[in-house]
């Protein structure tokens, strides 16, 4: 495909599950804006995170590399700009690139691709959650409770800095047009919600009374009876603080509103687009790092392989996109980095490295694939050891280093709600989702290369003891 060299917009947000999404099929979360690119635009409906848990997560999306090959395993190892992103190659190709919002990187400093950063944020201090580095002694994470505590109507700092980032990305706009630049850009603009604390401006609030919110389904017994689960359920004990459904139902409403108001700040962006004359020539793509919980089956956040954590939502529009698209074929986010380059019309780029990912736009191009496969790992805070996602278009395969694995029909069961493991029918299709698992790395090594890192980096700030004594973070501190 011949790609005109358009500018980008790329619009992330955090934490989102593509269940709660209008344009998902949510016909309660009103999200307008998001919507409208949907509408006219390419919506893939199969799309995962490489790890459901940030700074991984974004790791993944910069340098179009799995988990086990950035070694950012947790959210106490960022991205520090060694392994090349798309913004260097961008850089490389006198492309403008900036970001405005949370990028979750290890330094603002680090060379990371970006020609500027507005108002970044970083992990905390350039060391981040520590304590989710300990996997070693997974006692119960206290901060925990506040997840229940902090919800309901109000304001955060999160929801001020997400403001200032739509503001800072609407002033960029007006700025780019005052200066009658012809050159091309791409701009990463990412926000903070619907991430915790669960807590959001009063109009919106009161969009979803909570007679309107379904009450959530029982934890399945599996999660019970098995352990790689049960050390994990004890030790994010996020459940357990809240005081009856009620209480539960002013978390869902407070994720919802969240979801509209993250909403109205990118339909701003998108808006001063069209009112500074680039929205006719710059192609826009929205997505989320990961998703949450927010329930089902008794958990809340992240750090899990159910379509709830590890499902994104991933929208493209413009003028170098499809119109009308609704695209089966499972993607990830390390298929972010060929479709960037190529939106930006970058073809020829060297690499030390074969992308394993492939541009979205010709993936739309070609018959949908339902057999494809993606990958998603996680090694990060609560896990016993870990654990390694691999789904197509049908069956998803979650493989516990050392225990027990589970399977899933999506098609027949996109709840996720059977384990079929256990099945004689399952024993083939557990065989081929294994040898797919290994064919890609070998899981005991990968684990036990992430355990030896995480040790080596509790012992260098002072041993289990002296981290744990730090306490473990609820959400990183917004830029001052």
């Amino acid at each position: 495909m011949l790609i005109k060299k358009n500018n980008l917009l790329i619009l992330m947000n955090d934490q989102h599950s593509r269940k709660f999404l209008g344009c998902y099929g949510n016909p309660q979360v009103q999200t307008p804006n998001l919507d409208a690119l949907a509408n006219t635009g390419a919506v893939f409906n199969s799309a995962c995170t490489n790890s459901p848990i940030c700074v991984p997560a974004r790791a993944s999306l910069a340098t179009g590399r799995y988990v086990h090959e950035t070694g950012c395993w947790d959210n106490a190892t960022a991205y520090n700009g060694e392994i090349p992103s798309w913004g260097h190659i961008l850089q490389q190709e006198k492309v403008d690139v900036n970001s405005i919002g949370k990028l979750h990187y290890r330094f603002e400093k680090d060379l990371t691709g970006f020609d500027e950063q507005i108002i970044p944020m970083h992990i905390s201090g350039g060391v981040g959650d520590l304590v989710g580095s300990i996997r070693s002694d997974l006692s119960e994470r206290t901060q925990s409770k506040k997840y229940s505590e902090e919800i309901g109507p109000g304001e955060t700092n999160y929801t001020h800095y997400d403001r200032d980032i739509a503001s800072r990305a609407c002033d960029w706009m007006r700025l780019r047009s005052q200066q009658n630049e012809n050159g091309q850009w791409v701009l990463f603009v990412s926000f903070i919600a619907p991430h915790f604390p669960l807590i959001v401006p009063q109009k919106f609030f009161d969009l979803y009374p909570l007679d309107s919110i379904e009450p959530i389904k029982e934890a399945p017994a599996l999660m019970k009876s098995h352990p790689w689960w049960e050390a994990f359920i004890n030790c994010y004990t996020f459940d357990k603080y809240f005081k009856d459904d009620e209480h539960r139902k002013i978390a869902i409403a407070s994720y919802m509103g969240l979801c509209t108001f993250v909403d109205s700040l990118m339909g701003s962006v998108v808006d001063s687009l069209k009112t500074y004359g680039f929205f006719d020539d710059t192609n826009i793509i929205y997505l989320s790092d990961h998703g949450e919980n927010l329930g089902a089956r008794g958990l809340w956040g992240k750090s899990v392989m159910y379509e709830e954590s590890v499902g994104i939502p991933l929208i493209m529009k413009g003028p170098d996109i499809p119109s009308g698209i609704k695209c089966q074929t499972p993607v990830s986010l390390i298929d972010l980095f060929p479709t960037i380059l190529d939106l930006a019309g970058v073809s020829n780029y060297d690499l030390d490295f074969k992308l394993k990912g492939h541009s979205l736009l010709k993936i739309i191009e070609e018959p949908e694939d339902l057999e494809r496969v993606v990958l998603s790992e996680y090694h990060a805070a609560a896990s016993k050891s870990g654990s390694f996602m691999l789904r197509d278009g049908q069956y998803k395969y979650i493989h516990y280093v050392g225990y027990n694995p589970e399977l899933y029909d999506l098609m027949n069961d996109p709840e996720e709600l059977v384990d079929i493991s256990g099945s004689l029918a399952s024993k083939e299709i557990l065989m081929k989702f294994e040898k797919k698992l290994r064919d890609l790395l070998n899981p005991e090594t990968v684990n036990e290369t992430a355990l030896s890192s995480q040790a080596a980096l509790i012992e260098k700030h002072g041993g289990i003891e002296v981290v744990k004594n730090r306490r473990g973070m609820h959400g990183t501190p917004v830029p001052s």
